[in-house]
């Protein structure tokens, strides 16, 4: 029996990571994908747990070889998720989270093999989007500046996931998840969030 595939992404500083920890914590038979990144590692992110860091040189070449399910450059690094590892876990029938940003959601979009949940996960607003990217300090300014400007983009893509869900209170929406995931293993039907109406604000329009 297969394993059911669901794909999340976020803008940075929505509080995905926080979020899915919480989510594995209290989820049985749910597999988390480390994908592999060339960034810098954060305070407390450790190697193989969080992401597989490795040099550009590294990546390029096992992109070369056609490791990677998918790869992307995001915020001037390269993330990629190793193909072989998840195929593996979903044939042994484990639920696998893909963490992955818009570019590699719709490349496995396009993919008619695979039957993914595609969740996006939004903040409540650009401007809480900003100040939780300040607070945790991990970033310069420029690179802040970047990852808002980056998250207007994202955030246009939101329409393309079956699930939208707005991470305004962490425990509300660590519900939220694992109420999709837990309706994906029941094949329920799959649809938009009820959430969905909060989009418009999240696109800037609330924004002075």
């Amino acid at each position: 029996m297969n394993g059911r595939l669901f794909i999340i992404s976020a803008p940075s500083g929505a509080g995905k990571t926080t979020l899915l920890q919480k989510v594995m914590e209290q989820t049985t038979g749910l597999a988390f994908s480390i994908s592999h990144t060339t960034r810098e590692p954060r305070p407390k992110e450790k190697d193989g747990v969080d992401y597989h860091f490795v040099s550009r040189k590294e990546f390029l070449s096992l992109q070369e070889k056609g490791v990677f399910l998918e790869s992307a450059e995001v915020h001037n690094n390269f993330y990629g998720t190793s193909g072989e590892v998840v195929l593996k876990q979903l044939a042994e029938g484990i639920d696998v989270i893909l963490d992955i940003d818009v570019q590699g959601a719709e490349i496995l979009r396009k993919d008619s093999s695979l039957d993914a949940a595609f969740i996006f996960i939004a903040p409540p607003s650009l401007a809480e989007l900003e100040r939780r990217l300040r607070q945790r300090q991990t970033e310069d300014e420029a690179t802040c500046k970047l990852r808002v400007e980056n998250a207007r983009k994202e955030l246009k893509e939101a329409a393309k996931y079956h699930y939208l869900l707005v991470n305004d209170d962490l425990e509300e929406a660590v519900v939220m998840l694992r109420a999709i995931i837990l309706a994906e293993r029941a094949g329920q039907h799959r649809g938009f969030s009820g959430q969905s109406v909060a989009i418009e604000g999240i696109n800037g329009k609330d924004e002075k």
